[in-house]
């Protein structure tokens, strides 16, 4: 205090008179000239004159003297005033001392935020350049397919080069990176070169399919192949894709799409027709697409599904897959088809090509369910090259129901050499016994081939600790980002903002009426409670939108916000900020929000609890799957009323068990892409 005190009080100013006071006043001399000229000079001293008005040195000494007393009053005056602005100065300080304390704990919570940030990058740049390995090893496989298909090398030698790829997928595989940019003979030379040194490793799927996300996107299947394909790839496996051509596709995330320059015909309806091929890579997955000439207009339509010659299409597709197989020399270790729609697949491999260089080639089959199966007239095989006496078989094609059809999907059960049945919370046994939709005899009888793998999700894309959609990420070892994300959610619907309100979620793009009432419920006695609700949600049916939009309008609520249209990018936001999530089915294949609610530290609650859409439904826990051993041991029978209860009642317990899911991964890559693998192996062990 001292110190600051003397530091702010300043030096009076120097004074001659005070200086001087206790001096002897000298008085000046001046020197004179005599009066007479002519006589001698001399120097006198004189007194020196006063002037007139110039005041008498006790007049001086007395002011001076007063002077110093008023010096004396006013001194304790000022250094109290400095005491004062002192004090008040470092008042100041230890405010702006404060303040600097909070800008550096902010300065230092940016920076970690930063570095999080950073880390998240480099994540994902090292994604990217795994991803772009896996782009530029497609893109080579595709060029060996040209050379083939031009005749430059032939089928065997293009099979053993594809080998070669496969096994060089891993650290030896940046040595072929730069062969793409060599002419076709300096690419030869070198892939035989390392083809010497080839080690056999992995296994190489081809997919034939109708969809594969976000080329094409109907339903549950297109997001499947893609999600599966590129998880398997990294685990080492090559995956490539044969997809029709259609006209309503969407091309902007193929890359290197060109189309080859070669002739290929395949067969149908007794000739040969004419197609163009075209390849790119879409996610790191070599794609190949068939585009008919003749028969143009069989996927020039502005939807993928729904037309009288379904049929025709995709039976043209699946026999030109083949056609194509046999072109360009592949030789894959599984021919991987899906539902009914390439299940014609199967026949045409046993009966017709098997014996073109396929021998150790093995046929699987997946399906999302039973429900689209396609009964045709049995003539019409014969479009593809296949005999209908042959097949119209009740061990065969021939339907469990109507004897004068042939059923497509029943083929490909009985001609496959195993069958995925895709289901993330149903037994094999209750599947056979209830989702058959009338092929439960067949499935019965080839009950040994089939296996239950669930659906997963794009870790890539949905894992909150590197989610770039969330205003911050957050995982089970650190929860604050997630109260961020409610905070930023609750700021953008408008809801009454605070991290400690519960917020209850509900992502469903298409409402069914059995489901709407059951939603009305749900959302007044969140209401009730002042829970905060969200509904994303609409109905293809006009009445029912209606509906929705007559229940909003009664509702008035400012806890509840109702969203007509589906958002990814909001769907990311609600996931993450919401506490709970309602479910209208745990077995969610097209937008797998139970999977992603449990990853986001959400509680993925049945919209119907007790429901036995949500069980076991008696099965046993070695035939189900991991995810539903999982959901049927915590919220399966859990109620909303429960999980609000929980919440408030008990927040710890709540947290531990949001925790637990959050460290689980049922993402594509877990223990959908480990089921597939271990059936790759089965299938080539037969």
């Amino acid at each position: 205090m001292a110190i600051l005190v003397a530091a702010s009080v300043p030096r009076l100013p120097f004074s001659p008179q005070i200086g001087k006071r206790n001096q002897k006043s000298a008085r000046p001399r001046l020197l004179h000239c005599s009066k007479n000229i002519g006589e001698s000079t001399s120097l006198s001293r004189d007194p020196v004159p006063r002037e007139l008005g110039s005041p008498s040195d006790m007049e001086v000494h007395q002011r001076n003297v007063k002077s110093i007393d008023n010096e004396k009053e006013e001194k304790p005056n000022d250094i109290w005033q400095l005491f004062k602005e002192a004090q008040q100065n470092i008042l100041y300080l230890n405010k702006q001392r404060v303040l600097a304390m909070e800008e550096l704990e902010r300065l230092k919570n940016e920076r970690n935020l930063l570095l999080d940030r950073v880390e998240q990058l480099e994540m994902k740049k090292q994604a990217n350049v795994r991803r772009d390995k896996f782009t530029i090893s497609s893109e080579l496989l595709l060029r060996i397919d040209s050379l083939v298909l031009n005749g430059v090398i032939s089928s065997m030698e293009a099979s053993d080069l594809r080998r070669l790829m496969i096994d060089t997928r891993g650290s030896s595989a940046d040595d072929l990176y730069g062969l793409n940019c060599k002419n076709d003979a300096e690419f030869l030379a070198e892939l035989r070169h390392f083809s010497k040194n080839s080690k056999k490793n992995g296994f190489h799927i081809i997919h034939i399919c109708t969809e594969m996300s976000p080329v094409v996107s109907e339903g549950p299947l297109a997001s499947y192949i893609t999600g599966l394909s590129s998880a398997l790839q990294r685990k080492g496996n090559l995956v490539e894709v044969i997809l029709p051509k259609y006209s309503c596709m969407d091309l902007d995330e193929v890359q290197g799409l060109r189309e080859v320059e070669a002739e290929f015909y395949s067969y149908f309806n007794g000739q040969l027709h004419g197609n163009r091929i075209w390849t790119g890579v879409v996610y790191g997955i070599g794609v190949t697409f068939i585009q008919p000439v003749y028969y143009s207009s069989l996927f020039s339509h502005d939807k993928v599904y729904g037309y009288s010659n379904d049929f025709e299409r995709f039976t043209y597709f699946s026999r030109a897959s083949l056609d194509y197989l046999v072109k360009s020399g592949k030789r894959p270790d599984v021919l991987h088809v899906h539902n009914w729609h390439t299940s014609i697949v199967g026949p045409l491999f046993w009966d017709v090509f098997v014996g073109q260089g396929f021998e150790g080639t093995r046929i699987l089959l997946t399906c999302q369910g039973f429900e689209s199966q396609c009964l045709e007239q049995p003539e019409k095989l014969a479009l593809c090259g296949l005999d209908p006496s042959r097949l119209l078989r009740l061990d065969r094609l021939q339907d469990n129901n109507k004897s004068h059809l042939v059923n497509i999907l029943k083929g490909g059960v009985v001609y496959s050499n195993k069958v995925i049945i895709m289901s993330s919370t149903h037994t094999k046994g209750r599947i056979i016994s209830a989702f058959g939709h009338g092929l439960e005899p067949t499935l019965d009888i080839h009950k040994e081939k089939l296996v239950i793998a669930p659906h997963g999700y794009d870790k890539s894309t949905w894992d909150p600790s590197c989610d770039n959609i969330l205003p911050q990420s957050y995982s089970a070892d650190d929860m604050k980002g997630k109260s961020v994300c409610k905070v930023v959610l609750q700021r953008h619907l408008d809801l009454p903002e605070g991290a400690s309100k519960i917020l209850v979620g509900c992502i469903y793009p298409d409402i069914l009426d059995a489901d709407v009432e059951k939603l009305k419920t749900l959302v007044w006695m969140a209401s009730r409670r002042g829970v905060q609700f969200i509904l994303m949600g609409s109905s293809k049916s006009p009445g029912m939108r209606r509906e929705l939009e007559i229940f909003e309008e009664e509702v008035k609520d400012e806890n509840v916000r109702f969203i007509d249209e589906y958002d990814e990018e909001l769907s990311h936001l609600i996931i993450s900020g919401s506490d709970i999530m309602i479910c209208p089915s745990f077995d969610d294949p097209l937008l797998q929000v139970p999977l992603k609610a449990i990853k986001y530290g959400a509680a993925p609650v049945p919209l119907h609890s007790a429901d036995s859409r949500f069980g076991l439904f008696g099965g046993d826990d070695i035939e189900s799957t991991k995810f539903s051993q999982y959901i049927n041991h915590t919220f399966a029978n859990m109620s909303l009323g429960q999980a609000i209860d929980e919440i408030k009642n008990n927040p710890s317990q709540w947290k531990t068990r949001m925790i637990d899911g959050m460290e689980k991964d049922f993402s594509w890559d877990s223990e959908c892409a480990d089921v597939h693998i271990s059936v790759y192996a089965a299938v080539k062990r037969l």
